[in-house]
């Protein structure tokens, strides 16, 4: 046997915190090794009063003893051992306040089945870092290992003196664990006939319940897989002997939680897909992709071998009726469903011939369409759905299951509804300009409902038939053994719901956006308000709890869009146009001190205000700067301008062009002007003592740094460099922790992070704390020093892909820049020679199998890089194949599969060869 580790406390006195209660009848005493720092406490905290009543202001405090062991005590009376289930964690408080909790719903027990009058719990913290707990989220849970439940029938034992648990994620059907050790009890290692060990279907942890009371301690132990069906022991857990030293007593029961098996859990492999809803095509959709053709994609899903289907956001965009709602991360509501994916033929029925029709007619014509003309579909969509809801309205919020689904909603619903029925009647989404009700008031509202019961009714009718049909594809998801992906926006619309419902949670003053990057050069300005966290936390985020339940009902995991902005967010001023103008916040700024203490002499106005002489406006304007000057500057006298005040910001100038012809001349008169404005080195911070500032991103780049002296810049560069890359990094840190911890633990759903970007360098330490899965991009290395990252060095936790609907697919990519493409080829496809013009589908699928032989847990892929692979089905121009374009703030989202989705069914020869590549990589597949 291995050489023996101690993996338990020892029997010690009870000198632990004690929480008494009158007339005591049982007493349970908690125990954890744990390693603390100076400073640190440990508390538990459950859903009893004892324990706080999970509220952290109440947790019973937990006492150090020796050897990094804690102990806590509590005391129940006879009234207090009701037949209610307690589950409780440890909570790590750091000597700076933040709070780590000990991962997992497994720590439980009931008072009224406890036997004995005394019980001890020998805890194992429950790292939330550890990949493990990726397999107790519910896509594992409920769906993808789910089938791998067995049951056993335990020998029944005259009486418990000790129990033993464990969790082991990923046995197989028809497995189980078992317990041998070093005592009779545990068979003296014997394999013939170990302890076999039980996990109840929809419980976490393997138990046993063993009479230990004439052993010998300590014992011994290690835990072991078991075949049931054969009866044979196939093998033992790593590391070295567990040891269990309390020996109990006669009233004494002991419960051992181990925490994890140690067992190669890093095996599990799944492979998707990843396409937005609109883009779907099928034969009976009407000229867009709807929540009913999620079937059919589930069909082909598991026809290749895939496990996973991820979508991007579902909510409600309506806030013009135009195409401009076509962007998905701009929804009106964090929670309404879109009513451009509704099926309206399955809504219509069987009876309603007139209805159907229509939409027969509409349907050969729109479903012609290369791409989605976003406004006809919704047009016609809502003249149907009006007609449809003419007939319901009286009957159908009779039903229960409406109702039920009403009372869940409502705290959404309502105020969603009203909203529209506001929007539709003001013609503006715009809450401020409306002449009543531009401030939400709740009593306001429900008289607004009840005047207006059939407008705000039509809004009930949609969400709730939106929700049948996208549960119902889900549903079949899972009963095919697919799991759900959803989308979760960083942002929120400044003109939406959320915004007017609960102002106070949003900074309005500011626009979201993100900072300069090889595919934005001037930055992204998604003119989102920022979130006010400050006022979040006061309530115990308690609007993000809502919209995390509501992504629960459909999805099974979430991609949690650019959650770089839970460590800071580019916030760019409402005078601003252009993502370039802003900074990140919460960020600590340059104080003036540190400018003198590097020998910079500070001319504030020089640094701060735009830079503009006759050099720099001859480089931007050429032969127009003498225009330019006339129109739009006022020269300072010595060789310098200034903006006009009435162009001083990027949307003034914005302003005054919109009332001129938009055509080449004026455009290039308005972007040199907002490179002028944003042609400055300092951002005075929201101090404005003219103490503090923010370095503007890419300084560097700036004519205004440029033509400063060698000195100079040398010493602003210095400067630059720790306000980036140093000094922020703690400090974000300890914003994410403020928030993604309490975030994280209100949602049992796989959560994955869009971490990309300008990643500061405490992101994947935070992401690995919490178990969160990064994204890793073959194109967008997080390492500085490589042009690409390699699939095969991608961490477990993680999702790698080729491309994402924010950049161009590989047949695409492959023709962007020739350079880059030929170091790929000839350093990471390992080709010698010259690349290939086009992408050929051999390239294709070499970059495809790359990604499925990472060891990452999760390889989705864009449905056009799949289809990539096939000469016969992929798109003839790669061009046509792109989702978004992140430079474009006009963007029309109109993409759609070229071909069917029952076509791709079809296609068994491609299909065959897929799911073989998917089975060979070893990512899993029925």
């Amino acid at each position: 046997m291995p050489s023996a580790r101690q993996y338990h406390a020892p029997a010690v006195p009870a000198t632990a915190v004690v929480k008494k209660a009158p007339g005591v009848f049982r007493k349970i005493t908690f125990q954890l090794k744990f390693h603390t720092l100076f400073g640190q406490e440990l508390f538990i905290v459950g859903n009893h009063l004892l324990l706080g009543n999970n509220d952290l202001a109440g947790a019973l405090s937990m006492e150090y003893e020796n050897g990094d062991y804690w102990r806590a005590v509590i005391e129940l009376n006879e009234a207090q051992c009701t037949d209610q289930e307690i589950t409780y964690n440890y909570v790590l408080k750091n000597a700076d306040g933040l709070i780590s909790f000990d991962w997992g719903a497994d720590k439980k027990f009931n008072p009224a089945k406890l036997c004995k009058a005394e019980t001890i719990f020998y805890d194992a913290w429950n790292y939330a870092g550890y990949f493990e707990n990726a397999f107790y989220t519910e896509p594992f849970k409920q769906v993808l290992l789910k089938h791998n439940h067995t049951a056993i029938k335990s020998d029944h034992v005259g009486k418990t003196t000790h129990v033993l648990m464990v969790k082991s994620p990923l046995l197989q059907a028809g497995q189980t664990l078992c317990i041998l050790g070093n005592t009779v009890e545990l068979g003296n290692w014997d394999t013939v006939a170990p302890v076999l060990m039980n996990r109840q279907e929809g419980e976490d942890c393997f138990t046993a319940s063993l009479d230990l009371g004439h052993a010998s301690f300590p014992i011994a132990y290690k835990y072991g897989v078991y075949d049931t069906e054969k009866n044979i022991f196939l093998l033992y857990e790593d590391g070295d002997n567990r040891i269990l030293n309390d020996p109990g007593a006669k009233n004494k029961q002991v419960t051992v939680n181990d925490g994890f098996t140690i067992l190669p859990d890093n095996t599990w492999k799944g492979a998707g897909v990843a396409i937005p809803v609109f883009g779907l095509r099928s034969e009976q959709s009407l000229g867009v992709g709807e929540f009913t053709d999620l079937k059919l994609l589930v069909n082909w899903a598991r026809t290749t071998g895939l496990k996973l289907i991820q979508l991007l956001p579902v909510n409600d965009t309506t806030a013009t009726h135009s195409w401009t709602d076509s962007y998905p991360y701009a929804a009106i509501s964090a929670f309404a469903l879109h009513p451009i994916y509704l099926n309206v033929e399955v809504l219509a029925g069987t009876k309603n011939k007139t209805i159907r029709q229509k939409i027969s007619k509409e349907r050969e014509r729109l479903n012609h369409l290369p791409e989605v003309d976003y406004e006809s579909v919704i047009k016609i969509k809502w003249l149907i759905i009006k007609e449809l809801y003419a007939e319901a309205k009286n009957d159908f919020s009779l039903h229960k299951d409406y109702q039920d689904y009403f009372e869940q909603n409502k705290h959404w619903l309502e105020p969603y509804a009203a909203f529209c029925h506001l929007r539709d009647l003001y013609g503006t989404v715009d809450f401020n300009q409306w002449p009543q009700y531009a401030r939400y008031d709740a009593a306001a509202i429900q008289t607004l409902i009840g005047s207006h019961q059939d407008e705000i009714g039509l809004h009930y009718y949609i969400q709730y038939n939106l929700h049948l049909q996208l549960k119902e594809a889900t549903a079949y998801a899972h009963e095919n053994g697919i799991i759900v992906k959803g989308d979760i926006p960083i942002g929120v619309y400044r003109h939406g719901v959320d915004a007017w419902q609960n102002p106070e949670l949003y900074h309005m003053d500011a626009q979201a956006g993100a900072p300069p990057d090889d595919f934005a050069v001037k930055g992204q300005n998604w003119g989102f308000p920022t979130y006010n966290w400050e006022r979040m936390r006061e309530d115990g985020f308690a609007w993000w709890k809502q919209r995390f339940e509501q992504m629960s009902y459909y999805f099974d995991a979430f991609r949690i869009d650019h959650i770089l902005g839970f460590f800071r967010i580019f916030s760019i001023p409402m005078h601003a146009i252009e993502g370039i103008m802003g900074h990140f916040v919460p960020a600590i700024p340059v104080r003036i001190n540190e400018f003198h203490s590097r020998k910079i002499n500070v001319d504030l106005h020089r640094f701060i205000q735009p830079y503009i002489s006759d050099q720099v406006l001859w480089e931007i304007f050429g032969h127009d700067n003498d225009l330019v000057k006339k129109e739009f500057l006022q020269s300072a006298g010595d060789g310098s301008y200034s903006l006009k005040p009435a162009f001083a910001t990027q949307r003034q100038v914005e302003t005054y062009f919109a009332t001129l012809e938009n055509d080449e001349h004026h455009q290039k008169v308005k972007t040199g002007l907002f490179d002028l404005i944003s042609n400055v080195i300092l951002f005075e911070a929201e101090q404005a003592d003219g103490m503090h500032f923010h370095f503007r991103f890419g300084m560097e780049n700036t004519s205004s740094y440029r033509h400063l002296d060698e000195q100079t810049k040398q010493a602003l560069h210095e400067l630059y460099i720790d306000y980036f890359f140093r000094r922020q990094d703690e400090f974000w840190k300890k914003e994410a922790l403020l928030k993604l911890p309490a975030l994280k633990r209100v949602t049992n759903m796989l959560v994955c992070g869009e971490d990309l970007g300008l990643v500061p360098a405490c992101v994947p330490d935070v992401m690995h704390q919490l178990g969160l899965l990064s994204l890793e991009i073959q194109r967008m290395p997080k390492a500085s020093h490589t042009k690409f990252f390699n699939p095969k060095d991608a961490p477990y936790l993680s999702v790698v892909t080729p491309s994402t609907h924010d950049m161009s697919t590989i047949r695409g990519w492959w023709e962007e820049d020739k350079t880059t493409i030929q170091q790929f080829y000839n350093e990471e496809l390992g080709e010698p020679g010259t690349a290939p013009y086009y992408c050929e589908p051999w390239i294709n699928k070499a970059i495809v199998l790359q990604h499925l032989h990472s060891p990452a847990m999760w390889s989705i892929f864009q449905l056009q890089d799949i289809l990539g692979i096939s000469e016969q089905l992929r798109r003839e121009n790669p061009g046509e194949e792109r989702i978004n374009v992140p430079a474009n703030p006009r963007h029309y989202w109109q993409y759609r599969m070229h071909l069917t989705l029952e076509s791709l069914l079809a296609a068994n020869a491609f299909n065959e060869e897929f799911h073989g590549y998917v089975i060979a990589s070893g990512r899993l597949s029925d």
